[in-house]
């Protein structure tokens, strides 16, 4: 029977094994998640009874790399002879994870977000220097079980960390400002949150389900000489794209920052 490890059973770990289990992509029994964290075995064994719950990587297995990315190659080390390893190590290249592995293993590089937890995260792909076609294939089939995923060039995974991997705090950012925007306004911090939440969340979900660019759906909403023209208007005097900008480059640097440290 093929078993697919994770090893690392923190958040986004207990998200691919939700999801791989809900999508039907493997069935509890054909899943594996290495955890060292003695603390965190009540929890997995509570939340996945069926699934596998080992102290070590199983060798000769198909792995997930889901651990900070300072142990990444650390741990690396302990995985023997795996045929496709998929990482989300932020930063973590391609390079430095087959360096680690050795010259068999086939090395997928992934940047997903915590908006995974919840089934609708974005990852992009990128396959190493030994990885086929039917191996980032696997890869995108288990990213795609929590969300959607693009395959990009490894080029590019910086740049998708800066952008959905990050994205999601600039979002609770922008939250955070409208509830505090709505409270100056009259509004009381309860009313103001629901609000600015529910928002975001209808926002969201017009950009994902109709399909329209997000310009267009802007100027639904922008009527000439009314209240949200006068808004937008601000948020143009504020320079808004270029601080939206400044906070994808910063996220984007940092990633590679990573990487090569």
């Amino acid at each position: 029977m093929t078993i697919l490890q994770i090893i690392g059973g923190g958040r986004m770990g207990q998200a691919l094994l939700s999801g791989l289990i809900e999508a039907e992509w493997a069935r509890p029994d054909q899943l594996a998640v290495i955890e060292v964290e003695r603390s965190q075995h009540v929890t997995l064994a509570t939340n996945f009874p069926e699934v596998r719950l080992e102290h070590a990587p199983l060798p000769n297995v198909d792995a997930v790399l889901a651990v900070k990315p300072y142990l990444a190659a650390q741990v690396c080390g302990f995985i023997v002879n795996p045929r496709r390893v998929i990482s989300i190590a932020a930063g973590i290249t391609v390079a430095t994870l087959e360096n680690a592995l050795g010259p068999s293993a086939r090395v997928v590089r992934v940047m997903p977000n915590t908006p995974s937890l919840l089934g609708v995260g974005a990852s992009g792909v990128a396959g190493g220097s030994r990885a086929s076609h039917a191996d980032i294939q696997w890869a995108l089939g288990i990213l795609g079980a929590v969300g959607i995923a693009i395959e990009v060039e490894e080029a590019a995974i910086d740049a998708v960390t800066g952008l959905s991997g990050s994205g999601p705090a600039y979002v609770f950012a922008l939250a955070e400002a409208m509830a505090k925007a709505g409270v100056e306004a009259g509004l009381t911090v309860e009313a103001a949150t629901l609000l600015a939440n529910q928002t975001i969340l209808g926002a969201g979900r017009m950009l994902a389900e109709t399909g329209q660019p997000a310009h267009e759906l802007r100027d639904m909403v922008t009527t000439p000489g009314g209240t949200t023209e006068a808004g937008i208007a601000a948020l143009v005097d504020g320079d808004f794209d270029r601080l939206i900008g400044e906070a994808v480059a910063a996220a984007t640097k940092r990633s590679r920052e990573l990487g090569a440290e």
